[in-house]
């Protein structure tokens, strides 16, 4: 013990601010992908139905994004680290209580408890990354950081798989309690206080708005997993009714001397446009992490160790590339890496839609490698440029409404490409004389195609990006 203590005590203390929200962030994400390959189990024990079972990771994404908006007003009024520590308590009381469930509702209430943690924490966790590093050295810290939320959901289905071979389901939450309670430790002792403002007035009726437009849009995603469930009445209703009150919200926070959100951020370019370009990112990710296993399993025949293993080359690749571009970010600039990044996870999506039945597993393996090389070269670095373009006092709130809206967009596309499959996929199989796995190869490829085309459309909006490079030589040429 005191041997590494020793060891942490020569690490500069602001790369310890990385460390300690790395384990925090990391446990949170990686318990969620866990948790998805689970779900048909989840029916076996609890003798429940798809629906009912669904509830364990939509309560956790409905709870995670009505919480979020409020990590701003919190980190302002209590200080950031505060917040923190208080949001990694609750995610581990969640897990406490998950571990303890002993019916259906208990684990999704204790989900709802880990998604309340979540919302607190992940805004936050960058925040006081920025408040610790120079704008010049952010890209890397934040690409260090970012293997948190690029790598756990690539090994979460792999770790989620191998413990439920092996051990009771109440184990996935109690492997939370170690890192949780590290991540406590070192959060205690390394993370730097922040200053606070009591007098900061709290926007319940901005909350109130928000709340209800991102619950219900989220929840309504969260359900509609098929065609019929998307357009049903009750959905139909909660995506209109979230949507109004999202717009309501924006109109009446612009007109608010103390908002919530203070939604002047998208005024600025580089900001808005990194929205766009980790949105773009995140679909084309979750279009993998739902896509590839339904490839190996339904068309190939595969095994669920075989699906896991695929995703570990890709995890790897993407956390060694998100450290490499944010040091191309740091000296150069986004333009420099973002857009390169872009094109390599589009030419690899690319190349994933135009596999066929002969395809070698090791040729997709690959290709997926190639995608987590892209993701980490253009996700992360996106977000850091678009953070660093924005007043450092607005860092919390930039960062809530950049993880709420990548939120949103994960849960669009992993919607959308459930449908496409079960839609298409039936469509191609009546309507030629090929085989069922054929037909399923068909669809899937389909959707990588259009997984790409999103990819590709973001790309030029990536060119848009400035860095701390072009602001400097912007600020000589006024100067001149």
């Amino acid at each position: 013990m005191r041997g590494g203590v020793g060891l942490l005590q020569k690490i500069p203390k602001k790369w310890l601010v990385v460390v300690s929200v790395l384990f925090g962030t990391f446990t949170v994400i990686l318990n969620n992908s866990m948790l998805n390959p689970i779900l048909p189990r989840f029916i076996q024990i609890f003798d429940a139905n798809a629906v009912a079972v669904g509830w364990i990771i939509t309560i956790f994404m409905v709870a995670m994004g009505m919480t979020m908006p409020l990590t701003g007003y919190f980190g302002d009024r209590f200080g950031k680290k505060k917040v923190y520590i208080t949001g990694l308590s609750i995610f581990i009381i969640g897990s406490i209580c998950g571990f303890f469930s002993q019916n259906l509702s208990m684990v999704i209430i204790s989900r709802a408890i880990q998604g309340v943690a979540g919302g607190l924490m992940l805004p936050i966790a960058m925040a006081l990354i920025f408040n610790s590093f120079p704008k010049h050295e952010r890209g890397l810290a934040v690409g260090v950081y970012g293997i948190a939320a690029m790598v756990a959901p690539a090994i979460g289905p792999t770790i989620g798989g191998l413990l439920i071979q092996y051990v009771d389901w109440p184990w996935l939450f109690a492997l939370n309690i170690p890192f949780g309670l590290t991540g406590l430790l070192l959060s205690s002792k390394f993370l730097e206080k922040t200053e606070t403002n009591p007098a900061k007035k709290f926007d319940l009726v901005g909350f109130l708005i928000i709340t209800a437009g991102i619950g219900s849009v989220l929840y309504a995603l969260g359900r509609g997993r098929t065609l019929e469930k998307l357009f049903d009445p009750l959905n139909l209703t909660l995506v209109v009714g979230g949507l109004i009150a999202v717009v309501i919200f924006v109109l009446y926070e612009l007109r608010q001397e103390d908002p919530l959100l203070n939604l002047t951020v998208f005024k600025v370019p580089t900001y808005s446009v990194s929205i766009v370009v980790t949105s773009s990112a995140s679909i084309g990710l979750f279009s993998g992490i739902f896509l590839l296993p339904l490839l190996i399993q339904e068309v190939y025949g595969l095994n669920e160790v075989l699906t896991g293993l695929l995703f570990l080359p890709a995890a790897a690749a993407s956390g060694i590339f998100m450290s490499i571009g944010g040091r191309i970010l740091d000296k150069k600039g986004p333009k420099f890496v973002v857009p390169p990044g872009l094109a390599i996870m589009a030419s690899a999506t690319i190349g994933l839609g135009f596999i066929k039945l002969s395809t070698p597993y090791w040729l997709i393996m690959v290709l997926n490698t190639i995608r987590g090389m892209g993701m980490g070269m253009s996700n992360i670095p996106a977000t850091t440029s678009g953070m660093n373009a924005i007043d450092d006092k607005l860092v919390a709130q930039g960062s809530a409404m950049n993880n709420i809206i990548r939120q949103i967009s994960s849960s669009l596309g992993i919607v959308f490409f459930s449908i496409y499959y079960e839609v298409r996929r039936a469509q191609v199989a009546m309507g030629s004389d090929i085989s069922t796995e054929a037909a399923k190869l068909q669809t899937i490829n389909e959707a990588f195609l259009v997984s790409a085309v999103v990819l590709l459309i973001a790309l030029p909006l990536s060119f848009i990006l400035k860095g701390v490079q072009d602001d400097e030589e912007d600020e000589k040429s006024a100067e001149e």
